[in-house]
């Protein structure tokens, strides 16, 4: 991919706060810039709390859909879960009705200011919900000790089987731990032990993974997703899952991409558009799966969520220094 000029980002770039259903990694809003190229839009949307070098990575995945394009799909299709933030019990029927037609769900667990009761509660409600066909993963993001992830994945193991529990633990070294420990009852995957590490690669190393969760802009575009998951699946047999990195409607054209150009993909992480009360496009939930296409947003779906003064100059100012690393 050739450089861009930042002066032709920035001219284009156009800043947007789109609004959330519930809570949702912390936050009710999400903050990003979308820009056009030659080959479509490209969004740039690293949390706030990410460093520059972090952050650059964000831009790269961004450019490389707006001017470079994306590789052939091997499917037109691309099956999805279902993801149930840390709502109550009660709330997780009206969560799950916003995936027709998902079989899979994922489920986040570990939440501050909860417990693990309510964690086996809400699992539980998935499970009723999905029925006896319905596969359940469950997502603590880092959350738990090694000990705290044993007793409440084996609470949870109790229920019924899970499809895998991702991110138990924060490091590495706690995930092999983990996954010794539990000798094959439950699959463990990793999301931030992969896409936020110097060393991704580690994970196989240290056999410390059965599923890898990789998400296109943190990793730099839809060409590293692919690279890696190959990587991960010829050293240790790492299988994947593409996730959203919570995108709009045009980030997450690209998690579609990455989902529908690797081998032997299982059901993605893509559905969170439905988190969102307005966004610049849709990618509608049908039959479990997400349709393998792009969004062009119209001006008016822009200009409804759209940032100006102080907040745009602050995305447009990261937007630069980024730019810069590249």
């Amino acid at each position: 991919m050739g450089v861009v000029d930042i002066d032709e980002l920035t001219a284009s770039a156009r800043v947007v706060t789109v609004p959330m259903r519930v809570r949702f990694r912390g936050i009710t809003a999400r903050e990003a810039v979308v820009f056009r190229g030659p080959a479509g839009w490209g969004e740039f949307a690293p949390f706030a709390e990410y460093g520059d070098a972090e952050s650059a990575l964000w831009l790269r995945a961004g450019i490389e859909a707006a001017y470079q394009g994306f590789p052939e799909p091997l499917r037109t299709v691309v099956p999805i879960n279902a993801t149930v933030p840390a709502v109550a019990a009660a709330q997780v029927p009206e969560v799950l009705a916003r995936f027709p037609g998902c079989r899979v769900a994922k489920v986040k667990v570990a939440e501050k200011g909860q417990s693990a009761d309510d964690d086996v509660a809400r699992v539980a409600a998935v499970r009723a919900a999905l029925g006896p066909d319905g596969a359940v993963r469950i997502d603590a993001n880092g959350g738990w000790t090694v000990p705290q992830a044993l007793a409440v994945i084996t609470r949870i193991l109790e229920q019924g089987p899970l499809d895998y529990a991702e991110q138990p633990c924060a490091t590495v070294e706690e995930l092999a731990e983990v996954r010794g420990l539990l000798d094959g009852a439950c699959d463990i995957a990793a999301d931030e032990s992969i896409r936020r590490a110097d060393d991704p690669m580690r994970v196989a190393e240290l056999g410390a993974a059965d599923v890898a969760i990789v998400k296109v802009p943190p990793l730099g575009g839809v060409r590293a997703v692919l690279d890696m998951a190959a990587k991960l699946r010829a050293a240790a047999g790492v299988r994947v899952t593409v996730s959203s990195a919570l995108d709009t409607a045009v980030g997450l054209t690209a998690g579609i991409a990455a989902a529908a150009a690797i081998p032997d993909g299982n059901a993605a992480g893509l559905g969170t558009g439905g988190f969102f009360t307005a966004d610049l496009g849709t990618h509608p939930v049908v039959d479990g799966a997400l349709r393998v296409a792009a969004v062009d947003p119209s001006e008016e779906a822009i200009a409804a969520v759209e940032e100006t003064g102080e907040r745009r100059d602050w995305w447009l100012d990261r937007m630069r220094r980024c730019a810069a690393l590249l």
